[in-house]
């Protein structure tokens, strides 16, 4: 399977600005999920690696994603190479990790493939930046907060950041995140609400999405 260019991934994160980090074992929640998620705009989709069936279900959510030429679908809670190299195998175009692990960027960059270090420290940051990281996720955002932000980009006012945990799809929220320097954010049990998936109001999800990727394409003008 050929690589997506990460510079493509890397644009379309920064394009929408919002990436859902979400997780279930039924693979039809999952896949009426992602296409809420599309269907509200979203082009850059991350599953997470949580469960004993996580690889089954992922594998049968790439097959379902390829519908959409302009989705690209990762994996993240990403820990070692290994599990790196089972999610790429059936389909996942970039790898988060909520912790910086060498053994992830070293298979990562042999394979050409985006992947997303979680950092907490600037140490942390400068570290994945020498081993060749394009983009940081800030985790945890709620712990960090916009402040971390703030100080980070000025000494790395470049270094494209995402941070992940504690985001709420609210303007006041979303206004904090942007206004400090954010690339883009990574969102999970903010965005779905665990009644909205239990009651498969997927209607409901997509025009929650839809209004979070309005509120950040405001606060980008």
């Amino acid at each position: 399977m050929e690589n997506i260019p990460q510079k493509q991934i890397l644009t379309s994160m920064q394009e929408t600005g919002l990436i859902p980090v979400f997780n279930h074992a039924d693979i039809e929640v999952s896949k009426q999920v992602l296409d809420a998620c599309y269907a509200a705009g979203i082009r850059v989709f991350e599953f997470t690696n949580r469960g004993e069936n996580a690889l089954a279900v992922f594998e049968r959510l790439a097959e379902h994603a390829g519908q959409y030429t302009d989705l690209y679908l990762g994996i993240g809670t990403i820990f070692n190479a290994t599990d790196a190299q089972g999610f790429l195998s059936v389909g996942a175009q970039f790898i988060v990790s909520p912790a910086l692990v060498p053994e992830v960027a070293h298979f990562a960059n042999k394979q050409e493939l985006l992947w997303v270090p979680g950092c907490g420290t600037v140490t942390e940051i400068y570290q994945a930046v020498q081993l060749g990281a394009k983009v940081i996720k800030a985790f945890p955002g709620n712990v960090l907060g916009p402040g971390f932000i703030k100080s980070v980009k000025a000494v790395y006012p470049k270094l494209p950041i995402m941070p992940t945990g504690g985001v709420k799809p609210t303007e006041d929220n979303l206004g904090s995140w942007f206004s400090a320097g954010v690339f883009c954010v990574g969102m999970g049990s903010q965005l779905f609400k665990k009644e909205i998936i239990a009651s498969g109001e997927f209607d409901t999800l997509s025009h929650a999405v839809s209004d979070a990727l309005q509120i950040i394409k405001r606060l980008k003008q």
